[in-house]
């Protein structure tokens, strides 16, 4: 994946907002959601929300830490009998993004601190 629209943004008072706005239009099949899950085990991938917590720069990478709002499901069997619906929790997760200063090319990992 690749975070250009923030990397133009770079060094500008629109930057942390512009990199909030390109991540939360990524697909969320991008990031590690399912992995973040705490409190359910099904990751709702289309709808999140994303605050960034620090940003770093080295020589060749910004390195940004965030935290991904989002929601979760328990789902039942689906059996015509089943009295228990879908049921949605809310799950939060930190990540960090790496993006290269030269390409834009962007990794992310889930942190588990």
């Amino acid at each position: 994946m690749r975070l250009s629209k923030s990397l133009n943004a770079r060094n500008t008072p629109a930057f942390e907002e512009t990199l909030k706005q390109e991540i939360q239009r990524l697909d969320g099949k991008l990031l590690p959601l399912q992995q973040g899950l705490s409190h359910s085990s099904y990751a709702i991938e289309d709808n999140f929300n994303v605050v960034i917590l620090r940003i770093s720069e080295g020589d060749t990478l910004i390195s940004v830490k965030a935290g991904i709002f989002y929601t979760g499901v328990i789902p039942g069997c689906n059996c015509a009998d089943d009295p228990s619906p879908d049921n949605e929790y809310a799950e939060y997760c930190e990540v960090e993004f790496t993006i290269d200063k030269t390409t834009a090319e962007t990794s992310v990992r889930l942190l588990t601190e």
